[in-house]
Order: C-alpha cells, then sequence, then structure tokens
C-alpha cells in the first residue's frame, strides 16, 4: 500500500460494511503492488570534516574513493536520525559557525524480489546547501540549492544480494553560484535537516524523477460556486522493453474520501521517453476552498492499472478557488473580498536550527492562525512540504518564493533558475499558493544590468510552467518604479520606515503618494516592524541611536510601530496585501545588536516560540475575531513619571480601567482596537492595573520610583 509524509492526503480504500472480505483482500493485493515510499531517516551515521582542504580536489566526486582512505577512524562517527544539521547551536550564538562540509552514511537493503522487477529512488526533501550522493562508493549526482527536494534514481547502482550504502557530502559553504550567495540575512544550516524517503514503484508508472515533482499537476479553470474545470496533466514513463498499454482513472474525491467524479481512459507508454496525458473533468456546483473563511479540499488520485493490477498511483490535493488581485482593491478570494492579514516566517528554531518536525511546523502555524493572520510569506526559500500542506488545510493564503536575496555575485542565473523550476514543479497543486516570488533586495544600476534581465527571464520561466498564478519582486527601497521590480505581475517593497530610516508616521504620505502616482500598479508592503527585545522595557518610547550597531532594542518601540503602522496599512487600499516581518524571531549570525547576539528580534514570538510580545496582542485584537482585552506594556513596569498614560488592545467596546481600584475614562486611540488612558496617576510604590471588558479580564503591576 503506499505510504506518504503528506498529512492531508486523502486514502478511502474501503467503507466497512460495503464490500466483502474478499474484495477487500483482492483490493489491497492489487495496491500492494503500487508504489512504497518508506521513511529513510533513521540508522544514519555523520561526521564533520575540520579540515577545509580535505575535498578540495574531488569537490566533482572524481577521487570519492582515494578520499575513504583519509577519513578519521570509524569511532568517531555520531549516529544520528534525520533531520540533522551540524548548526543547531552554533550558527545560533555567533559568527563563529561551522561553514563546510560534513558526511552522512547509512547501511541498508534492497529486497531481492525487486531485482529486474521494481525501481528504486532516494528522494531528499532539503540537504544544506550542495549535496553529492553516492551508493556503494559509486557517485549519483549533485544537487545546488538547501530548500528545495531533489529525487536520484539507485536502481541500477544497489546490490540485491548484499547490504548496501549511502554518502552523502553536504556543504553549506556560501558559493558564488549557489544562492543564497552569502550567510548574511539568515543562516544556511549544513546538513540533511529534512526527511529522507526510499520510493520503490513498478517499471511503469508516474515520473519520478521530474524535479522531484509528484508528476502530476492539476489546473483550475472557469472555477465558480456553479462549475468548476479541473485538468489533470501527468507524466508516465516505462522501463519495460515494450511500449505497454494501461487504463488511467482519475478520480476526484470529497474530503470524506467520497468519489464525485471518475474518469477513464486507454493510454500508451512509450518506451522512449515521457508520455504526457491530459484529462479534462467538471464538478458541478462544488465546495470552494476560501482561505482560512473555509479551507475546504477535495483530493485528486490517478491512477494507472494494467491487467486488474494498480501500477502506479498518486494522489494530491485539490482546492478550488479563484485568486484576484486587483490594484487599490486587494484580492478577491472567489469574488468576494479577502482581508490580507500576513505575516512573513523563517524555518528556524533554537536548539534546532532548521532540522524541524511536523509538530514544530504545526506548532508555527498554529500560532500564525492563533494571531489572526490569512497570509503567509515563506521567505526567503521554499520550507518543508508539510508548511504547505497545513497551510492548504488551515486556509492561508501563501507566498512562495526561492532565496535570491541580499546581493549578487553573476554567477548564480543558473541555480536561481533551477530553484524556481523546483519550486514551482513542487508545489504547483497546494491551492494554497497565490504567488511566485523571482527576488528580494537585489539590486542593478541599469535596467540592462543583471537583476532586471535576470528576474525578466525567471518571470517567463514561472509564466510558462505556470500561467495561472501571480509573480511577484521585492525591492529594499521605497520606490515605486525601480527597474529591478516592474517585470513581475505584483510589486514588493520591504521598507521600515521609523527603524532603517525615517519616522514611523512616515508610512502614511508614502501610501498616498504612492496612490496618487501609480494608482494602477498592485503593491505589497512586503516586509515592515522594528526590533523588539523582550527582556528590556523602557518607560519612555523611543527610537534606539543605533539600529544596527545598537545594544539596547526595547520592547515599546516595536510595539508603537505596529500599532501606528496597521492603523495606516487598513485606511489605504492602494497597499493590497502588508506582511509583518517577522512572526518568530530568528537567527543571524552575522549580528550582534538589541542585547541578544546572532538574533533578528523583529519576531512578534521569542525564537523558542515560548514567549509572544505585546505587538502579537494588538494583530490579534485587530485580526482574530475572538474575544480579547490586553494591558500593553506590561514589561515597561519600572515607572519615573507618577502622571503617565495606558494602552490598551480589545476588539470589546465596553472597556473599563482601574488603576488601584480608581476608574479612568477609556478612548479610541489609532483605530477600533486601540484604546487610551491619559492622565493616569501612578503612587509610590507598586500600583496595580486592571482592566475589564464585560467577562473578560488583564491585569499588571507597575512600580513607581
Amino acid at each position: 500500500m503506499q505510504t506518504s509524509s503528506c498529512k492531508q492526503t486523502f486514502f478511502l480504500w474501503a467503507k466497512p460494511g460495503l464490500f466483502t472480505l474478499a474484495l477487500v483482500f483482492s483490493l489491497f493485493q492489487a495496491r500492494a503492488q503500487s508504489r512504497t515510499d518508506e521513511s529513510f531517516n533513521a540508522g544514519w551515521q555523520f561526521f564533520r570534516v575540520n579540515n577545509s582542504t580535505f575535498f578540495s580536489d574531488f569537490d566533482n566526486g572524481a577521487k570519492y574513493v582515494e578520499a575513504q582512505s583519509q577519513w578519521t577512524a570509524p569511532e568517531v562517527w555520531e549516529d544520528v536520525t534525520l533531520p540533522h544539521t551540524w548548526n543547531s547551536e552554533d550558527m545560533q550564538r555567533d559568527r563563529n559557525f561551522f561553514e563546510g562540509k560534513g558526511i552522512y552514511k547509512k547501511k541498508f537493503s534492497i529486497n531481492p524480489a525487486h531485482k529486474d522487477q521494481k525501481r528504486t529512488f532516494l528522494k531528499f526533501e532539503g540537504v544544506g546547501a550542495v549535496a553529492q550522493v553516492y551508493i556503494n562508493d559509486n557517485y549519483i549526482g549533485e544537487h545546488k540549492g538547501g530548500y528545495s527536494h531533489f529525487v536520484f534514481e539507485i536502481t541500477n547502482s544497489v546490490f540485491y544480494d548484499k547490504e548496501n550504502t549511502v554518502t552523502v557530502i553536504a556543504d553549506n559553504k556560501s558559493r558564488r553560484d549557489v544562492i543564497p550567495i552569502n550567510q548574511f540575512l539568515f543562516p544556511v544550516y549544513g546538513g540533511i535537516y529534512r526527511p529522507v524517503h526510499l520510493i520503490t514503484t513498478n517499471k511503469t508508472g508516474f515520473l519520478v524523477t521530474d524535479n522531484a515533482s509528484p508528476g502530476v499537476y492539476i489546473r483550475q479553470k472557469n472555477v465558480s460556486a456553479k462549475s468548476a474545470e479541473v485538468q489533470v496533466e501527468a507524466k508516465l514513463e516505462t522501463k519495460e522493453k515494450t511500449a505497454q498499454n494501461a487504463e488511467l482513472v482519475t478520480e476526484i474525491k470529497d474530503h470524506t474520501g467520497k468519489t464525485v467524479v471518475q474518469q477513464k481512459s486507454a493510454v500508451k507508454i512509450g518506451r522512449q521517453g515521457v508520455t504526457y496525458t491530459k484529462e479534462l473533468m467538471t464538478l458541478k456546483n462544488p465546495h470552494l476552498w476560501d482561505g482560512v473563511r473555509d479551507p475546504y479540499l477535495y483530493s485528486v488520485t490517478v491512477r494507472l492499472t494494467a491487467g486488474g493490477q494498480v501500477l502506479d498511483e498518486v494522489t494530491q490535493p485539490l482546492g478550488l478557488r479563484t485568486v484576484e488581485f486587483t490594484a487599490g482593491r486587494g484580492v478577491l478570494l472567489n469574488g468576494k473580498p479577502y482581508p490580507m492579514y500576513g505575516v512573513c516566517r523563517h524555518q528556524d528554531l533554537w536548539g534546532k536550527g532548521s532540522a524541524l518536525s511536523f509538530e514544530d511546523h504545526k506548532r508555527d502555524m498554529q500560532l500564525i492562525r492563533e494571531m489572526g493572520a490569512t497570509t503567509i510569506r515563506f521567505a526567503h526559500y521554499q520550507q518543508s512540504p508539510d508548511v504547505y500542506s497545513l497551510a492548504d488545510s488551515i486556509g492561508f493564503l501563501v507566498w512562495a518564493e526561492v532565496p535570491f536575496v541580499n546581493r549578487v555575485s553573476f554567477y548564480e542565473n543558473d541555480n536561481a533558475k533551477q530553484q524556481l523550476t523546483e519550486l514551482i514543479k513542487q508545489n504547483f497543486n497546494h491551492p494554497s499558493i497565490y504567488v511566485w516570488g523571482m527576488h528580494n533586495e537585489v539590486y542593478s544600476t541599469t535596467a540592462d544590468a543583471q537583476v532586471p534581465v535576470l528576474t525578466r527571464e525567471m518571470n517567463d520561466l514561472a509564466k510558462t510552467l505556470d500561467p495561472d498564478r501571480y509573480t511577484v519582486a521585492v525591492s529594499g527601497y521605497n520606490v515605486i518604479d525601480r527597474q529591478e521590480n516592474l517585470n513581475t505581475d505584483i510589486q514588493g517593497i520591504n521598507h521600515y520606515f521609523g527603524w532603517y530610516g525615517g519616522k514611523i508616521e512616515d508610512l502614511e504620505p508614502w501610501a498616498k503618494s504612492v496612490q496618487k502616482d501609480f494608482p494602477e500598479y498592485r503593491v505589497i508592503l512586503s516586509e515592515y516592524g522594528a526590533d523588539g527585545n523582550m527582556d528590556i522595557g523602557q518607560e519612555e518610547v523611543k527610537m534606539p541611536d543605533n539600529v544596527v550597531r545598537g545594544r539596547s532594542f526595547p520592547e515599546n518601540y516595536q510595539t508603537e510601530t505596529h500599532i501606528q503602522q496597521w492603523a495606516i496599512i487598513e485606511k489605504n487600499p492602494i497597499i493590497g496585501a502588508s506582511y509583518l516581518w517577522n512572526m518568530f524571531e530568528f537567527a543571524v549570525p552575522a549580528w550582534n545588536r538589541g542585547g541578544v547576539n546572532a538574533r533578528n528580534l523583529k519576531g512578534l514570538v521569542t525564537f523558542d516560540r515560548q514567549r509572544k510580545k505585546d505587538s502579537f496582542y494588538w494583530y490579534k485584537a485587530n485580526w482574530n475575531p475572538e474575544p480579547i482585552l490586553y494591558l500593553a506594556n506590561r514589561r515597561d513596569d519600572q515607572r519615573t513619571h507618577a502622571i503617565t498614560r495606558i494602552q490598551l488592545f480589545s476588539n470589546a467596546q465596553d472597556i473599563h480601567l482601574t488603576v488601584n481600584g480608581k476608574e479612568y475614562a477609556v478612548k479610541q486611540g489609532v483605530n477600533s482596537k486601540h484604546w487610551v488612558a491619559e492622565n493616569v496617576e501612578l503612587q509610590k510604590g507598586k500600583n496595580r492595573v486592571e482592566a475589564r471588558a464585560g467577562a473578560l479580564k488583564d491585569e499588571m503591576t507597575w512600580e513607581l520610583k
């Protein structure tokens, strides 16, 4: 029976009571002949190569066998289970981290009955950042890029009568031909930091080696509440000696597993090359995927059968929806306005680096949903397949992008296109994805230089592979018509008004100028915010003296930035979507800012996911309709002014505030979720602050010196 790492795959082989035991048994027998997808994560050994020149002569695998005699003694190998990174601690402390090669090996056996009958593949979900793979000391291939999947067939390289050894050399050293070309904005963790799969198929089936995609691509056409056309394209191949005649069965199932549409076609699979099929199916009165409002998922199962047996089978998610992004109006999902409450997300975690479990990803997505976000920018690279599946099932609209970021080397063109191809093909069927990202903060001085030209080529590639989704490019300047950003459907602007220049309130005149001068442009505020250290409190709201070298980034300035800027964003529709930077704190080995080394403190949740900053509750009050009442600035508890101001975040109306038992009037601040009490009088020593709104209650203590 097929197994899968996808947490949202729908299978319903038989409903109890509807089939006889004999039929169920024969069904299982038929499916048992199909593909298997086994976890390949246990039983690995690892050692880190400390000599940076060790591999200098055989980076292309030419002298791999000779190199083994130089390897360290067997007793220094470390037993590991994947996912694994060797940078889980050092990259999170300072810039003195290991950047280089690590070696992984694992022994495994192949069923002798598979010889000449089955095909075998190894699929890697992510290796940081360049991987070379060997089977029994034979070089199989190399993959460049730390975030996309890759597959190698090993059918003809394994032993069927004895044990095999797979060896992977992983290298996370920055290089100019692999994006990202440096470690400045975020760390490229080394190692096999995502799961590995051992895939076994029949000799005839769906293409496994199409950039590690599922080999099945689902396109939606003419989607409405009345009907939807679903076009299922598949790539088939055979390694038999002659062409194979088979039947292609395509089924669309609802969320309960019930088949709602089925189509069968005869297909002849040629011995040479790849056979392409295309099936067009229509659903009447479909249940639409409507984002977080109603993330309804169908599934599409494509099955290849011959002689009463299932040769191969692939199941993919299907969420039927239309997405329209219009300048000045924002996003329409299924023809209805959709609030684009956005956050950015990096994939690392304190103490684990990038070697995350499904539960780690799930917790992140739940925290994002708790805050009320409706859309996520996965920055700045392809993330785990678990994350995209979770986005499908929760209902987030997703921005997916490649790591062409921060700097250019003029040697990355081929790799940028490769990673973009992998991103699109591997994630093509996820209904949550609405836009593909080309680059982030890379620049040229003229429209004829590398970045605009490469972006134009990447945009054409994206539109060729997937003409139905939008594309976006991102500039760090608050200038709309820069040449780097004019080749995609949407323009993203990263600008930190009040942090990397200007004042917090400068966002508003900028938005007004965009509305006046560029009313037909689709514009996203793709990053905004400020750093905030939860362990540094202060009474006055004051911008740090130096945001690049400063050692003190009090939380209250971050809070004030988000209070004011969200109030500006929500009343300026020219900002079609916005993505605060960042949902979570993350590692930046090159930085030493704000009181925590190697950390970007712009996250609204701490790196260990244990504490939520004031800004988290500000957005929760604005975005999540669940009742909330929150007293802000609770960590700014050491006061020197007897007359002060208290602010609250709440989506309630009848709010009462008392300080030491005395009630103070509360009025609305920058918007309907911001509440302020002015001229509050504190007494010497500890002051008890209490807020109530119906059944909601919050309290804090401030101390007046």
